[in-house]
C-alpha cells in the first residue's frame, strides 16, 4: 500500500464514471442536485446588483463631470488661441492654476486618511504602476520642473509687462508635480474600496486637469513650430501663403536679451519631455479612477525583471539607429530653410533614412508574430484596465500618423506637378501605416501572453503536480498542452517520483523532453529559451527604434511642414490644422509603443 493513502474505508456503493479519477490535484466536486419535489430557492441576486447601481452611477456622473471640465478648458484654450475678445493668456492660467489647486487639496485628503488607515489591508492592483513607469515619469517631472524653472526667469525678464499669473503659474506647476509624483509612486496602485463616490470625483478631475495640461502644453510648442515654419517659408519666397506671425511676444524688452532669448529658446527644447510628462501621469490616473470599487484576481501576479543578457544584436542595431537619428536630425535642422536645394537634400535624406528604418522594424515586428503564430500558448484573458488601456491607446493615436500618411499619399496622387524629392514621401507613408499595424499586432499579442516560467519553477511544478508513485494519466509539464507527454517507454525525470533533487540528471531528462515534437509537428526549440532569446532581442531593437522615431517630430525635424506639396493640394491653413491635430498623437504614439515594448522584453 501506498504512503499517504488511508485504510480501506467500509464497503459502500461503487463509484460513478465521473467519481473514477486518477489521483491529482483537489477539483470541486459539484452541488447535488435538488431533491424531487423541493421547490429551489432563487439565487440571492438582488442585494449585489443594488448595491452596485449607485457606484455605475457615480462613475458616469464623475466622467460627465470631467468631461464637461474638459470641454470648458479646451474652449478657453481655442480662445486664447484665436485672440477671442475679452479672453487673455491670465484667464486661461488662472482657470488652470484653479484645477492645479483644488487637485493638490484632493492628494493631500487622500494621502492623510491613508497614512491614518496604514495598518489596514488594501487591495493592489500588480499590473498598475510599474515601477519602470513610475521611474520614466519621474524623469519627464524634472525636466517639467526645469521647464517651470526656466518659465520663472522668462517672467523675472520680462516683469515689466507680463501679468502675475505668469509667474505664479510655474509656481503651482512646480508644487503640482512634485506632489503629484509623491501620490503616484505610493497610490498608483491602489484599488479603492471605500469613499468610492468622492474618489471618483477626484481621481477623474486629477486626469483631465493634466489632459488640459498636456494640450496647453502641446498648443504652446505648435505654435512655436509653425512659427519657425513660417519663417522658412518667408525666407525660401513662399510669402504668399503664409499669414502674419503668431508668437504672443511681450510688448516690452526683457532686461538682459541675450539671456532672455536663450531662456525662451530653451524652453520649446524641453516641452516635448513635459508632454510626454503629463500624458503619463493622466494614463496612470485613469487606471487608478478604472479601479475603484475593481474586484482584483486572487492570482498573484509574476514580478518582471529586466535583464540585460542575450540582447547583443537587437541592442547594437538599435544604438546604431538611435546615433545615426541624431546625425540626421542635426543635420536636417542645419540645413531645412536655408535655401531650396539645401531644403530639398535635407527632405530627401530624412526619407531615405526613415524608409530604411521602417522597413528593418516592420520585418521584426513580422518575426516577432511568426514566432507567436507557430507557437501554441495560452493567452491571458483576465481582466485588467491597465492592459486594455495600453491597448486602445497604441491603436488611437496610431491614427494620427496615418491621417497624416494618407493625406500625403492623396497629395501625391492628386498634384498636377510633383518635384522629385516628393516621391520619397510616397514609400515613407506607405511604411508609416504599414509598421505602426504591425507593431501594435506584436506588442497586443505579446501583452497577452502568459509570462513562461523559468526552469526551476517549472520543475517544481512537475514535483507538485505528479508527486507520487502512480502517475495515470502521465503528467503534463508546466506550459504543455494536453497530448503533448514524453514517450511511454521512456523514464519521468527525477522530479516526477518525488525527489527534489535539480541537479545535472532532472536537467538532462527535461531537456531530452522539451526535445520532443509537440502535437501540432512543431519542433520543441520555440518554447525553449532560444525563442525567448529571439523575441527579446525584437523588442530590444523595436524599443530603440520607436525612441528614435519619437527624436525627429518632438525636436522640430517635421518633414509634414517642409514638404510643401500637401499644402499646396489641401491648402495652407486646413493642411496645419490637420499637422497641429494629429502630430501630437503621432509623437505620443512612438512614446508610449516604446514603453509597451520595454514591459514586452521584461515579461519575456
Amino acid at each position: 500500500m501506498s504512503e499517504g493513502w488511508r485504510a480501506p474505508a467500509p464497503p459502500r456503493a461503487p463509484r460513478s464514471a465521473q467519481d473514477r479519477r486518477p489521483p491529482g490535484p483537489a477539483v470541486c466536486p459539484a452541488p447535488p442536485p435538488p431533491a424531487p419535489g423541493a421547490t429551489e430557492s432563487p439565487a440571492p441576486r438582488r442585494g449585489p446588483v443594488r448595491a452596485s447601481v449607485p457606484q455605475k452611477l457615480a462613475e458616469a456622473l464623475s466622467s460627465q463631470y470631467g468631461l464637461n471640465v474638459f470641454v470648458a478648458g479646451l474652449l478657453l484654450l481655442l480662445a486664447w488661441a484665436v485672440h477671442a475678445a475679452g479672453v487673455g493668456k491670465s484667464h486661461l492660467l488662472c482657470f488652470l492654476t484653479a484645477l492645479m489647486l483644488l487637485q493638490l487639496l484632493w492628494m493631500l485628503w487622500y494621502v492623510g486618511r491613508s497614512a491614518a488607515h496604514r495598518r489596514l489591508f488594501r487591495l493592489k492592483d500588480k499590473h498598475a504602476g510599474a515601477r519602470w513607469l513610475r521611474g520614466s515619469i519621474t524623469l519627464f517631472a524634472v525636466i517639467t520642473i526645469i521647464l517651470g524653472c526656466l518659465k520663472i526667469g522668462y517672467f523675472v525678464g520680462f516683469s515689466e509687462c507680463l501679468s502675475a499669473t505668469e509667474g505664479v503659474f510655474p509656481v503651482a506647476h512646480a508644487v503640482h508635480t512634485l506632489s503629484q509624483v509623491y501620490f503616484l509612486w505610493g497610490h498608483a496602485k491602489d484599488v479603492i474600496q471605500s469613499f468610492k463616490t468622492l474618489e471618483r470625483f477626484g481621481v477623474i478631475h486629477s486626469v483631465f486637469t493634466n489632459l488640459l495640461l498636456w494640450t496647453n502644453s502641446v498648443l504652446n510648442e505648435s505654435k512655436h513650430q509653425l512659427n519657425e515654419h513660417k519663417e522658412r517659408l518667408i525666407t525660401l519666397g513662399f510669402g504668399n501663403i503664409t499669414i502674419e506671425l503668431d508668437d504672443h511676444t511681450p510688448p516690452c524688452n526683457c532686461t538682459p536679451p541675450t539671456l532672455c532669448s536663450a531662456i525662451a529658446r530653451g524652453v520649446y527644447y524641453l516641452y516635448p519631455f513635459n508632454i510626454e510628462y503629463q500624458i503619463l501621469a493622466s494614463t496612470m490616473l485613469y487606471v487608478l479612477w478604472k479601479n475603484i470599487g475593481r474586484k482584483v484576481d486572487s492570482h498573484q501576479h509574476q514580478k518582471m525583471q529586466f535583464k540585460f543578457h542575450g540582447v547583443t544584436l537587437g541592442s547594437a542595431l538599435g544604438l546604431t539607429v538611435l546615433a545615426a537619428t541624431i546625425g540626421v536630425v542635426v543635420v536636417y535642422l542645419v540645413r531645412i530653410g536655408r535655401s531650396k536645394s539645401k531644403s530639398e537634400s535635407a527632405l530627401i535624406m530624412f526619407y531615405l533614412y526613415a524608409i530604411a528604418l521602417l522597413v528593418l522594424m516592420g520585418a521584426a515586428g513580422l518575426v516577432g508574430i511568426l514566432i507567436y503564430r507557430l507557437d501554441e500558448e495560452s493567452l491571458d484573458e483576465s481582466k485588467n484596465p491597465a492592459r486594455k488601456l495600453d491597448t486602445d491607446l497604441l491603436v488611437g493615436t496610431a491614427s494620427g500618423s496615418w491621417l497624416l500618411s494618407w493625406g500625403s499619399i492623396l497629395a501625391i496622387l492628386c498634384a498636377k506637378s510633383r518635384p522629385s524629392y516628393t516621391w520619397y514621401n510616397l514609400p515613407y507613408s506607405i511604411l508609416v501605416v504599414a509598421e505602426k499595424s504591425v507593431q501594435n499586432l506584436f506588442i497586443i499579442e505579446s501583452t497577452h501572453r502568459e509570462p513562461e516560467l523559468s526552469e526551476d519553477v517549472r520543475t517544481l511544478r512537475v514535483v507538485t503536480v505528479c508527486n507520487g508513485p502512480s502517475l495515470a494519466p502521465p503528467c503534463l509539464r508546466s506550459g504543455a498542452v494536453p497530448g503533448d507527454v514524453p514517450p511511454q517507454d521512456s523514464e519521468m525525470p527525477p522530479a516526477a517520483n518525488g525527489n527534489t533533487r535539480l541537479g545535472e540528471g532532472g536537467g538532462e531528462e527535461e531537456r531530452s523532453w522539451e526535445g520532443a515534437p509537440g502535437p501540432a509537428g512543431h519542433p520543441r526549440f520555440l518554447q525553449s529559451d532560444a525563442k525567448r532569446r529571439v523575441l527579446r532581442n525584437l523588442a530590444a531593437f523595436l524599443f530603440l527604434g520607436n525612441i528614435s522615431l519619437w527624436i525627429p517630430p518632438a525636436f522640430g525635424c517635421r518633414p509634414e511642414y517642409d514638404n510643401g506639396l500637401e499644402e499646396i493640394v489641401f491648402g495652407f491653413e486646413p493642411w496645419i490644422i490637420v499637422v497641429n491635430l494629429a502630430m501630437p498623437f503621432s509623437i505620443f504614439y512612438r512614446m508610449h509603443a516604446a514603453a509597451a515594448l520595454f514591459e514586452v522584453y521584461c515579461k519575456l
